[in-house]
């Protein structure tokens, strides 16, 4: 029998970020704020009008897709990064990206609109957290009366809502990054990109822009140790 219930959804638009691999993204949007993204249309929904009233609003709601996750097997249980990696929780009590139809939520800050040369309209946001490329399923107003619970609870998540890095970066190599990247790498570098399964000893490097920032981890501090040019992708 056929399911009437199930129906396909299309991308109404693609973000544009300087996030161009998973590791190093913010594990939530507004962690990085100075972090930017342009939402740019898909000649469908490429219409001034369809954006009508938005600058109205501070902040929107981005509903995404997780569309380099690989095809997998439905699993009832995850592992959070910010327990270690070790404990398990439902997936249904996580923001994991491995879910069975594979869609995210952010909240991001809507900077403004923008008509590009090619006469695409774009909406320029920060505070984001996605992959760049990523399909924008659908946009919605963030309303502070009705989305902003008052006394909320977040669970195992709220132990972690201060948690940052001290980032030491010598003037020497941040004078070789553009500075428009520059405090976007560094609040990056706070909240600690490192898989759940941390090795001090290790030296990761971290992709944003045309730049690498290789860092190890001490404690609570990160010690930024080269910087690499890469070639434009």
């Amino acid at each position: 029998m056929e399911n009437k219930d199930v129906y396909q959804i299309k991308p109404i638009a693609y973000i544009k970020t300087e996030f161009k691999e998973k590791f190093g993204i913010p594990r939530q949007s507004g962690r990085v704020p100075s972090a930017k993204g342009k939402i740019i249309f898909e000649n469908e929904f490429n219409s001034i009008d369809a954006v009508r009233c938005i600058e109205q609003f501070s902040h929107l709601w981005l509903i995404f897709g997780f569309n380099k996750n690989e095809v997998c097997k439905f699993s009832p249980t995850v592992r959070p990064p910010r327990l270690g990696g070790n404990e398990k929780v439902g997936v249904f009590a996580s923001r994991s990206p491995f879910r069975p139809n594979g869609l995210g939520l952010s909240a991001v800050k809507f900077d403004g609109i923008e008509k590009l040369d090619n006469g695409k309209i774009a909406i320029n946001v920060s505070g984001v957290d996605l992959l760049n490329d990523t399909p924008i399923y659908d946009i919605k107003p963030y309303i502070p009366s009705a989305d902003k619970i008052e006394n909320a609870i977040g669970g195992y998540a709220d132990k972690f809502t201060e948690y940052k890095l001290k980032v030491e970066f010598s003037q020497r190599l941040l004078d070789q990054i553009d500075k428009d990247f520059r405090q976007t790498i560094i609040e990056c570098l706070e909240n600690d990109p490192r898989p759940s399964y941390k090795d001090d000893s290790f030296t990761y490097g971290m992709s944003f822009a045309n730049y690498n920032i290789k860092f190890k981890v001490s404690g609570n501090h990160l010690i930024v140790e080269q910087v690499e040019k890469l070639s434009k992708r």
